[in-house]
């Protein structure tokens, strides 16, 4: 253990080594500076004062006038990103840099769940180490994005390792109903007889697209299926009703309601008291809002119009998915996870959130996305200016000031996890990076003042390990771990703006101080010299 605390220390020494950030504001047009102004920053700056931080009245075993250091240690608030490349950039160096990250830059790590690539055969889901998930099998690899588990590592050694870094741990997610990218290929090819396929392409003369166990998550192919699949499923919607879609594949509607409650009890046993939070369902508000915009508690009786599937724009899905999800959730995970409901549609969102809740669906934390994909919308950003209505909305101070406070209200008092962060430089030059990071700094600041935000977790960590369509220069580092401007704006405000060190001396035996929330060491001298320290937790 000594030695991999000194080379990690060594590695993040290399990191700070190359400079802390330093903001160009020429980099953003003045029309930019317009719409974050000082007045925007001043009030960013209270709010963050009101929310984020807490007075603290300690009791000390020392004399009046002592003076005490008062060191924050770490951060209630989740500084998060997904660690979906664990092991598989190719070098050890380069491994050893990223895996540094979680627990220094990061105290909070998402970590793929998803059915597709984790359960590849049913009933062995690949919880475990094999060889094709080591650092030797991906540092000889010649394609790493050419394999089918690329971005999607086994979680047993990652789950062990983000332990031995102190990080809160998040799964990610355990219920989606895309095709392409989360239900395995065996669901449909081999639990859906053929006498029900045949059925339904009668009825429809709609064939499902053939899909193969081993496609790499490669561009091409998987957007293809993708499409594929979306398509098929409109051409049967446009046909049949879900009640008729039912009785003409009735096999396939069981095992996709059995093998979804199967994966979430499979996971809550092996994983249910390691993992502190999880994704539950995700980015199912836009089938809410097609549907019937109502979710009913399970166990009532079936109405006439309550049917055993629902039109998922994915294909088809079990009815009333999202709140059957968290049912089964809470049943296997225990009361102590946090459990999340993830979504990027913000317009259909607060009205799915309060329709989950108002029937006594227990969900903890609700989550929500920001992607900034296309690099030509930095170039609007940079020049203030907004690609569309919806990017406004994402980036926007005063939208995001009304977005979250609807979410908020929705919410019923529940945290916000600002759960997949995605902000991409309009090139690699040192312009295009200062960019990237000014963004990433004024938007890390809104957030962060917003009263009920919990939580933010950046998506892809490393330049080129995007999920195909993602933008290859939206990482913190380049592709060989080299830190681009934006790990620099991140760190400086995480490790540095954000936590309090300070000194206080003793009056009538406590030190009193105001800090960010978090657990800080207070130190001071004995009067024999001694150093003494005591840990407390500012909550």
């Amino acid at each position: 253990m000594k030695t991999t605390v000194t080379a990690t220390c060594l590695v993040l020494a290399a990191m700070v080594a190359q400079g802390e950030f330093k903001m160009d504001r020429s980099a953003m047009s003045a029309k930019y500076w317009e719409i974050w102004n000082d007045g925007v920053q001043a009030k960013i700056d209270a709010a963050i004062e009101r929310n984020r931080k807490a007075d603290a009245e300690i009791a000390v075993d020392a004399p009046a006038g002592t003076e005490v250091t008062v060191e924050q240690t770490s951060h209630a608030f989740f500084f998060g990103a997904h660690i979906f490349n664990y092991n598989q950039l190719g070098k050890k160096e380069w491994n050893d840099r990223y895996k540094a990250l979680y627990g220094t830059l990061f105290n909070s790590a998402t970590v793929a769940f998803y059915w597709r690539t984790l359960e590849v055969y049913p009933h062995a889901p690949r919880f475990a180490e094999s060889y094709e998930d080591t650092e030797n099998f991906w540092n000889a690899c010649p394609q790493p994005k050419e394999q089918p588990h690329w971005r999607r590592p086994a979680p047993d050694p990652v789950i062990s390792h983000l332990k031995t870094r102190g990080c809160r741990i998040h799964g990610h997610p355990l219920v989606w109903g895309n095709n392409a990218w989360h239900t395995p290929t065996w669901l449909w090819d081999d639990f859906c007889p053929e006498s029900e396929k045949f059925a339904l392409a009668q009825a429809t003369g709609v064939t499902m697209p053939q899909r193969d166990v081993t496609l790499p998550m490669g561009v091409k192919d998987m957007k293809d299926n993708e499409r594929g699949w979306a398509a098929a499923w409109r051409a049967i919607y446009a046909k049949l009703s879900e009640e008729e879609i039912a009785k003409l594949v009735p096999t396939f509607v069981k095992a996709q309601r059995d093998f979804m409650a199967k994966r979430i009890a499979d996971i809550g046993a092996r994983y249910g008291s390691r993992v502190d939070s999880w994704d539950v369902v995700n980015e199912s508000a836009t089938d809410w809002a097609d549907g019937a915009r109502r979710t009913w508690p399970t166990g009532e009786s079936s109405a006439k119009n309550r049917q055993p599937v629902t039109k998922s724009r994915y294909g088809l899905m079990p009815a009333n998915y999202a709140y059957e999800a968290i049912v089964l959730a809470r049943q296997a995970m225990g009361p102590k996870a946090w459990l999340n409901v993830n979504e990027y549609n913000m317009e259909a969102f607060p009205g799915q959130v309060k329709d989950l809740a108002a029937n006594g669906a227990d969900f903890d934390v609700v989550g929500s996305q920001m992607h900034l994909f296309n690099p030509a919308e930095s170039v609007k950003i940079a020049a203030g200016e907004y690609a569309s209505p919806s990017v406004k909305k994402k980036i926007d101070p005063g939208e995001i000031e009304k977005t979250f406070a609807e979410i908020a209200v929705a919410a019923g008092g529940r945290p916000i996890h600002l759960s997949e962060i995605t902000i991409t430089a309009p090139d690699i030059s040192a312009k295009g990076q200062m960019v990237q990071a000014i963004i990433l700094h004024n938007l890390y600041r809104a957030w962060f003042a917003v009263e009920k935000m919990n939580g933010i977790t950046w998506w892809n960590v490393v330049d080129d390990c995007g999920a195909p369509g993602e933008p290859s220069i939206s990482g913190l580092f380049r592709r060989d771990m080299r830190p681009k401007t934006a790990y620099f704006a991140m760190d400086d405000l995480i490790n540095r703006v954000w936590k309090t060190k300070t000194t206080a001396r003793v009056v009538d035996g406590k030190v009193s101080f105001r800090g960010f929330r978090g657990r800080y060491c207070l130190s001071w001298k004995a009067a024999d010299g001694r150093v003494v320290k005591k840990l407390i937790d500012l909550r």
